[in-house]
């Protein structure tokens, strides 16, 4: 199992953090576990994802490439690109 981390902006902190639940559950249908949302200490909208995964390629194709609900999740949520993707080794 690897850890990964994600870090991205987004448009507003407080209306990202509001879709906690639905982020976790789209990543665990990505085979993702251990869902954890951070927000940076400095109150910009930075954000960061932990997740542990046994798939991080599978992961990686759905980032790189959301199908449409996942994309329109992360229109929701207030993502903005690009996201930067750290794997454990």
């Amino acid at each position: 199992m690897s850890k990964i981390v994600i870090t991205h902006s987004v448009v507003d902190a407080d209306n990202w953090l509001r879709f906690k639940a639905e982020r976790a559950g789209a990543i665990a249908g990505m085979g993702g576990t251990n869902v954890v949302d951070h927000v940076a200490h400095d109150g910009s909208n930075s954000v960061a994802i932990t997740a542990d995964t046994d798939d991080v390629a599978a992961l990686m194709d759905a980032i790189s490439s959301p199908p449409p609900e996942l994309g329109a999740a992360m229109e929701r949520h207030g993502v903005i690109p690009p996201l930067t993707v750290y794997v454990e080794k």
